[in-house]
């Protein structure tokens, strides 16, 4: 690592992710708590994954929309951050507008003017510890799921598939999946992603990126651009700056699989 590189989110300081209570799985892919130990502030970078996050942070909720290149904040150190990450398309369901609104956005949870929100943030701020916040506001989503629907079963399938990275699992075999036109595609993307489905594949095929390496399967760079779908090692590492601001070797040597030197 370079000195004045942020760190990938996930690798700095103690992260943890959880299964969310069992009425909010077809919701939510996961609850999860992230803090800095004491020490310095420290610059961070979390990367586009296609989800939305519902976060408590410095007494608010907030909505992170999803982005469209890693977001760069400075953590502050004891400043802990709980959340729950929404299935692909979900939040759609429960923030009532495209995500195409929110996209590289972070919005107060009041702004959206949903009803199931009123009062919450208040609700949350009353636990004293950030284990009781999590308790509470998962809680709180629990006795509201019943009202809301689950996300369209199309948009489940198209990140899935998106997601396979397959040579056969491109976009126009998605759009004869879905029997709809390229023009709706697009749309319901703007939706329930926040962008179109070009910049979700460059997206999905990042974060297959990202999980090649940390299963530390593939010996080098030009394996893992074949592995992650990618043409060849300058294309990974035009979209790897592109979507993270890191070179795909500083990511090898922040995920600790491979000797940065080695990966270069």
């Amino acid at each position: 690592m370079r000195p004045g590189d942020p760190v990938l989110a996930k690798r700095a300081g103690l992260y943890r992710e959880a299964r969310p209570a069992s009425a909010l799985v077809p919701h939510l892919l996961c609850r999860w708590i992230h803090v800095i130990p004491q020490g310095p502030a420290l610059s961070v970078a979390v990367v586009p994954d296609g989800c939305v996050d519902l976060l408590w942070v410095r007494d608010r909720l907030v909505v992170a929309g999803p982005d469209l290149t890693a977001a760069h904040p400075v953590l502050p150190p004891g400043d802990p951050v709980a959340a729950v990450r929404f299935r692909p398309g979900a939040a759609l369901r429960w923030l009532g507008l495209p995500m195409s609104e929110i996209a590289g956005r972070q919005v107060d949870l009041q702004e959206f003017g949903r009803p199931w929100a009123r009062g919450l943030t208040d609700r949350i701020g009353e636990a004293r510890t950030m284990t009781e916040r999590m308790a509470r506001l998962e809680g709180e989503l629990v006795r509201v799921a019943p009202e809301i629907g689950p996300p369209a079963p199309e948009m489940a399938l198209a990140f899935r598939w998106l997601g396979q990275g397959a040579e056969e699992a491109g976009l126009a075999a998605l759009r004869d999946r879905l029997g709809i036109s390229e023009r709706s595609l697009r749309r319901r993307c703007h939706e329930a992603f926040g962008y179109g489905p070009k910049t979700l594949d460059r997206t999905l095929r990042f974060q297959r990126f990202l999980r090649l390496v940390t299963a530390g399967e593939e010996p080098g760079l030009s394996a893992l651009a074949a592995a992650a779908g990618y043409s060849d090692q300058a294309h990974l590492t035009r979209e790897t700056r592109r979507l993270s601001g890191l070179t795909p070797a500083v990511i090898l040597g922040q995920l600790g699989r491979r000797d940065e030197r080695k990966a270069a």
